[in-house]
């Protein structure tokens, strides 16, 4: 994936990216490293939060989303059908 968005890049952006990244990683292992190396709860809540965050955002769009997009589709064209048939009643 990396290689076929960066010929879409320009060179410029492409050179950054490499050192972006292990200038966050080394951020994030100076974060982390002083809170495991105390015992601290910290990182596992850190780690449970983005695990549940990824989950279900990618349950949401590569399963449900379409879904139920889908049925709510269904139900306003059927619902359309049966109004245009037998009219709709006030307030019931």
């Amino acid at each position: 994936f990396f290689f076929i968005a960066s010929s879409l890049l320009p060179k410029q952006t492409c050179t950054m990216i490499p050192a972006r990244l292990t200038n966050m990683l080394q951020n994030t292992a100076g974060y982390y490293k002083p809170l495991f190396r105390s015992g601290s709860v910290k990182p596992l809540w850190h780690i449970m939060i983005a695990t549940s965050v990824i989950m279900y955002t990618q349950n949401y769009i590569f399963n449900k989303g379409v879904h139920i997009q889908a049925a709510r589709n269904e139900k306003k064209l059927a619902l359309a059908e049966y109004y245009e048939k037998h009219g709709k009643s006030g307030g019931h």
